[in-house]
């Protein structure tokens, strides 16, 4: 799958991953390969993001998702850094 992270001010992430779990203003939820067309609002938390050989996580306080044939779309704001 291909994720594009992008905030206001700058792109922060864009390339091949396996998985993203977001925090869904109805709850958190995964996106996986060939995940059902899906567009979804989410609130502040932590997104989780696997690529093949590693995973990072950052916080966000608002955004929105959508994902259409295995291209995910993460638009957020509040975007901070979570260190490992």
């Amino acid at each position: 799958m291909k994720l594009s992270v992008l905030s206001p001010d700058k792109e922060i992430f864009n390339g091949e991953v396996t998985s993203v779990k977001v925090p869904g203003t109805a709850g958190s939820f995964e996106l996986l390969n060939n995940h059902a067309p899906i567009v979804s609002s989410i609130s502040h938390g932590e997104v989780r993001v696997k690529t093949h050989n590693s995973q990072f996580k950052f916080k966000v306080e608002k955004g929105f998702i959508e994902m259409l044939n295995n291209e995910i779309s993460l638009l957020v704001q509040g975007y901070q850094e979570i260190k490992s």
